[in-house]
């Protein structure tokens, strides 16, 4: 695998930043490079990353999205709120290198469930979908599930 390595110089120019700034940014460790001699080599896809650029190379991996589906029974109104702000609070703690993990939920009172949608890399909603069961597990201490 060939690796495009750019100078400081060129760094600077992408990110239009002054070359000082970016020696700056590799000796704090904020961006990753090389030394060779007495310069510094920064590799492009770790310059486009510290960037915020996406790669049009990216790994096909990185695509895959997973879409779970949760029916929670014997919800009260207010376990359902509980619940719904929870997951979306958790929702935007995510990993930034992964795309947005998205959450709906929506709660048919009559029946008494919350029915939870989750999409996102599979990764990240399996950690989401772990929190609600850890969530749901004391739910019952907290009276966030109705007695039926």
């Amino acid at each position: 695998m060939s690796h495009d390595l750019v100078t400081v110089d060129q760094a600077a120019e992408q990110l239009k930043l002054h070359p000082k700034t970016v020696l700056r940014h590799i000796r704090d460790g904020r961006l990753p490079a090389a030394r060779i001699g007495k310069a510094y080599r920064i590799d492009r896809a770790k310059l486009d990353a510290f960037a915020g650029v996406v790669s049009s190379r990216a790994d096909a991996r990185d695509d895959v999205r997973a879409t779970c589906i949760v029916d929670i029974p014997r919800m009260t109104p207010e376990g359902a709120e509980r619940m719904a702000t929870f997951l979306n609070a958790a929702a935007m703690t995510g990993n930034a290198k992964t795309s947005p993990l998205h959450v709906n939920t929506a709660f048919d009172p009559l029946a008494q469930t919350l029915k939870v949608v989750v999409i996102g890399n599979p990764s990240d909603a399996a950690r989401l979908l772990e929190m609600l069961q850890l969530q749901l597990g004391g739910a019952h201490d907290r009276r966030g599930l109705s007695e039926r």
